[in-house]
């Protein structure tokens, strides 16, 4: 693994400039494409459909679906029942429920995509997008020593074991010539990671949006960042794939949903958050934060108004990702990860995606 290649690679992802300009396209696209959601309400449909939740859910594209933002209707939309399932703390465990059959539907990113494939959890990809490149911080406190990754080594990281933020670090440090190993990473959730940094008992913390934003908000003077630590990453939408068969369409339409959601919440990024703030979602303290993220398109679903079926370039970013978790003993063994991505089982549901966005 080299940080040359994975920079090359990177040069290819989207702007924030893109993002902005894509979301004004979408939402004009949005308009008229109401016509053609609504005009498969009577294909068939499920009952219900469980949707899995990271987080409370009150903030972000599932937050505004649910507040039918912009007055839509996504269960109309559908022609379902949504059932909204929230508390999990990452994507990771959202694929164990997925597996048990609990959940039907969910944003997963391309770690939690590669540990399921070798679980043989039931997934059907229906659609991806490059993560925002600068969704990650790394803290360190102020008074640190540490000033970039060559310091890193030998020094006590926080992260959240098999995530995004993994990556990142994994990245991170070999931008320096570092391997995982030669630093002590103990993996903690977000919430344990902030008390663990705010009481000094960790060097450093690397994390996502909103959390690390939240944190520097609330640590003032006594944190700041490192330079140049970047997101490598996809994300996905998937969906369970018993349901999926029987109703790929559903899927795409919801896929659809969801990119002009992430659409309307650029182009109303006050109203949004403060929607969300009105639905509890948000401290007072935090609007400030959480709107300056979406003007800055630094949140994970930013990149959602980019979603289009899965191709080569997901495919091949995602087996890099597996291919550096197996050879630094994060995976236990290789993963095939870019035939499963690529699989003909699955070309139904790319069709679909497809016909909807218009890709």
């Amino acid at each position: 693994m080299t940080s040359g290649n994975s920079m090359g690679r990177r040069s290819g992802r989207i702007s924030r400039r893109t993002l902005l300009a894509a979301s004004g396209a979408a939402l004009a696209a949005a308009a008229g494409s109401r016509e053609i959601s609504f005009a498969h309400a009577a294909e068939p449909a499920p009952p219900q459909l469980t949707v899995a939740v990271i987080g409370d859910g009150r903030t972000s594209i599932w937050a505004s679906l649910q507040a039918s933002a912009g007055g839509r209707d996504l269960e109309r939309e559908l022609g379902t029942k949504i059932v909204w399932q929230p508390g999990f703390t990452a994507s990771l465990p959202v694929m164990e429920a997925l597996k048990a059959g609990s959940i039907d539907f969910t944003f997963a990113t391309a770690t939690a995509v590669v540990n399921a494939i070798p679980a043989r959890v039931p997934i059907t990809p229906f659609a991806a997008y490059p993560l925002p490149a600068d969704e990650v911080d790394f803290l360190v406190q102020a008074n640190s020593p540490i000033q970039s990754a060559a310091d890193l080594k030998g020094k006590k990281i926080a992260h959240q074991n098999g995530t995004t933020g993994t990556y990142s670090l994994i990245k991170y440090l070999d931008t320096a010539g570092l391997r995982l190993s030669d630093v002590e990473a103990v993996s903690l959730s977000g919430a344990d990671a902030f008390t663990a940094f705010a009481q000094g008992s960790i060097d450093g913390w690397i994390h996502w949006q909103p959390a690390t934003a939240l944190a520097l908000a609330k640590l003032g003077a006594r944190a700041r960042l490192l330079p140049d630590v970047k997101t490598y990453d996809y994300a996905f939408y998937v969906a369970r794939s018993e349901v999926a068969a029987k109703y790929p369409q559903i899927f795409a339409k919801f896929v659809k949903i969801i990119r002009e959601t992430q659409a309307y919440i650029f182009a109303h990024p006050a109203e949004s958050v403060a929607l969300w703030a009105s639905q509890g979602g948000l401290p007072a303290g935090e609007q400030t934060v959480y709107e300056r993220l979406v003007r800055e398109a630094r949140l994970s679903e930013s990149g959602a108004i980019a979603l289009k079926p899965v191709d080569e370039a997901a495919a091949a970013s995602t087996q890099e990702l597996a291919d550096s978790f197996q050879a630094l003993g994060v995976l236990p063994n290789k993963v095939d990860v870019r035939s499963f991505l690529l699989g003909k089982q699955f070309d139904e549901a790319r069709k679909a995606v497809a016909a909807e966005l218009g890709a």
